[in-house]
């Protein structure tokens, strides 16, 4: 991993700041929280004593919930009866569905002061209007009524859109009751009843029946299965009357529930606390990370009143099966804001009555909080950025001067004299003292190196003399000697000396061959016919080998020295012969590619040692078989000093079976 990235990854580290300080705001909002909801819990039961003295206003009887009962909304005003919905003060998502139409049958009851209104809406494609005294087959309305006294029925039957003569029918009674206001609209898809109905008409139960007139028979939709209608579930005045103080005083929104959920009272609303704006001055983000870290809610669902009547909530329904302690953390879907909501059971005695909702904004809470939190978050997250970002900027500057320093030292003895100048070698850091380290090596290196290349020609120049001498008094002493075994003494001295002087012929050849690289006079010449001459050659000197030349059959001009080149190539043929079996096949391939001729030598063989192969073409570095100790290993070295100085390169290879050297020169 570079060290940009690891910086990168320590920057991170800065990240637990903020954390920690979101953690410390996240616990103090957690505790003002449950400050919140504890008070909540204390008016609560203040409530509570007081609503449980009004058992018969929760209505008892219906105490288990099912699909016949109908709740009464309250109505803020009073509708206009004209058929429209659209002037109650509830929305079209409180409209019940009789749920056994085939169509969407819907319908609602409101009360407003003395009055119950009524709502329908009936899909029907084909109306079937009354005809005058005769209300049998035809599309009709009906409310069955049931109380202690029996059952009564409210028929809505019309003759024509318009007013509605609403018939009344209790026991054998059957009349068209004036208190009782309706009309009858028709719409594309069906038609519409609106009606307004004295409140002393209605009993404990009530169900809505639709008959729908066909062509062959006449079908009944009833919002109960037969039997009894379900229980009509009222607001209670007397409960709305007992919670009202209440609001005032603790500035909370107080629901009461019967024991099925209906919402029987309620009192106050979630703004009347504090007009102000807690996210006042939060930018939209600043909003975002303020609910993502606090305000983590325990309910999905909205503060807003269920539009069905009936508060279904998780903790109101812990509230009705006797829980003393359900609360919740719900969201205002008006202001976003968090709402803190308490539910506590109303019990009279061993009955359980219904639930008390409290719910209460949380905007003061908030205001205590958010301030310091987007101070908080601000501050850490633009430190935090600040230390990323020079942590970033540090290890890219510290990584490009490593890069520099391990760059200079790959490419510092690429040349022939090592470079003892690195970069960063003035600083006064730890990389400063590596790059004078690497320098005092890469000098003492040098030292050496030049030492090494000026070596052979050193001796050479000083042992040429003593062998010199020693070679003429071997001689003159061969002329003294009588006895054969001295000659044959004196002749094994002259092979030794004759060995140190090839020795040293060899050791000044590179030397010679340098200097004639250096200063070589550069002319034109066909590199194909040199190769294909040079081959000719070879198989004289080496007829136990099968020399084999592919590619010479073009032209392939070059500038340089032929003398030197041909040199160079029977390096590498003395190289592949000695590492060949005779009968074997040496393999001389001429190719052009990329502005490059390639002159390469292959031969079956022993591999290249893996310790060795990043050496050979070094100088005195041989791994020849023979050990008669007359090579020195500077084959391979001025081979490569020759194709280096015709701006070429030398390389080596094993390929299966053997080993392939290639030299590359420039097409000129």
């Amino acid at each position: 991993m570079t060290l940009r990235r690891q910086l990168l990854l320590v920057s991170l580290l800065t990240l637990v700041l903020p954390w920690a300080g979101c953690e410390f705001v996240r616990e103090t909002e957690q505790a003002l929280r449950l400050d919140q909801h504890d008070r909540l819990k204390g008016v609560a039961l203040a409530i509570v004593d007081s609503l449980s003295r009004n058992a018969a206003e929760f209505q008892i009887n219906g105490n288990q919930f099912t699909d016949a009962q109908i709740y009464e909304f309250p109505l803020a005003s009073a509708p206009v009866i004209d058929g429209y919905f659209d002037d109650w003060t509830i929305g079209a998502e409180s409209l019940r569905k009789i749920s056994k139409s085939p169509e969407d049958i819907t319908y609602a009851f409101g009360a407003y002061r003395t009055n119950v209104y009524f709502f329908i809406d009936v899909p029907d494609e084909q109306i079937v209007y009354a005809n005058p005294g005769d209300f049998s087959d035809t599309d009709a309305v009906s409310l069955v009524i049931d109380d202690a006294n029996g059952r009564s029925t409210m028929r809505f039957v019309s003759e024509a859109p318009g007013p509605v003569a609403v018939r009344y029918m209790t026991g054998d009674q059957d009349t068209v009751d004036s208190r009782i206001a309706a009309q009858f609209r028709d719409t594309p898809g069906g038609y519409r009843i609106e009606a307004r109905i004295p409140r002393q008409l209605f009993g404990s139960r009530v169900g809505v029946q639709v008959q729908d007139a066909g062509d062959t028979d006449t079908t009944t939709y009833s919002s109960f299965d037969g039997g009894r209608p379900g229980e009509f579930v009222q607001t209670s005045i007397l409960l709305a009357s007992t919670v009202r103080p209440y609001t005032d005083v603790f500035g909370v929104r107080v629901i009461v529930t019967n024991i099925a959920g209906w919402r029987l009272a309620g009192a106050g609303t979630l703004d009347q606390v504090s007009t102000a704006d807690p996210y006042a001055g939060l930018d939209t983000w600043q909003r975002i990370v303020y609910r993502t870290l606090l305000e983590e809610d325990d309910d999905a669902a909205l503060v807003r009143l269920d539009p069905s009547g009936r508060e279904q909530q998780d903790y109101v329904a812990r509230a009705l099966n006797g829980d003393e302690d359900a609360r919740s953390w719900l969201r205002n879907g008006d202001t976003g804001r968090a709402v803190a909501a308490v539910a506590q059971p109303i019990w009279a005695g061993n009955v359980l009555l219904g639930a008390l909702i409290l719910q209460e904004d949380t905007a003061e809470l908030l205001t205590l909080t958010n301030e310091s939190l987007m101070r908080l978050i601000t501050w850490t997250v633009l430190v935090t950025l600040i230390v990323a970002v020079s942590l970033v900027a540090y290890a890219t500057w510290l990584s490009y001067r490593v890069r520099r320093l391990s760059h200079a030292a790959d490419h510092a003895l690429d040349d022939s004299k090592p470079t003892t100048g690195l970069p960063s070698a003035d600083a006064v850091d730890e990389i400063g003292d590596l790059s004078r380290s690497f320098s005092s090596v890469l000098q003492q290196l040098g030292s050496y190196n030049e030492y090494l290349r000026s070596l052979a020609s050193k001796l050479s120049h000083e042992l040429r003399t003593p062998l010199t001498i020693v070679t003429s008094s071997l001689e003159n002493l061969d002329h003294e000697l009588t006895t054969e075994q001295a000659r044959e003494y004196a002749a094994r001295a002259r092979d030794g000396a004759d060995r140190l002087k090839n020795i040293l012929n060899a050791m000044s050849e590179a030397n010679r061959v340098e200097q004639l690289v250096e200063n070589a006079e550069m002319e034109r010449f066909d590199l194909s016919d040199l190769v294909k001459n040079a081959c000719d050659g070879y198989e004289q000197a080496w007829p136990e080998r099968d020399i084999q030349l592919r590619g010479a059959n073009e032209s392939y001009p070059a500038a340089g020295s032929p003398e030197l080149i041909l040199q160079m190539l029977d390096k590498l043929m003395d190289n592949a012969v000695d590492f060949s079996e005779p009968d074997s096949v040496i393999d001389v391939d001429l190719t052009r590619s990329n502005g490059e001729y390639h002159l390469s030598v292959t031969n079956m063989g022993p591999p290249l040692p893996a310790d060795m192969r990043h050496r050979l073409f070094e100088s005195m570095v041989s791994v020849r078989r023979n050990s008669d100790g007359s090579n020195l290993g500077l084959g391979l070295n001025i081979a490569k000093l020759i194709a280096e100085g015709h701006g070429g390169r030398i390389s080596g290879e094993n390929i299966v079976g053997g080993v392939r050297f290639t030299v590359a020169l420039p097409v000129s």
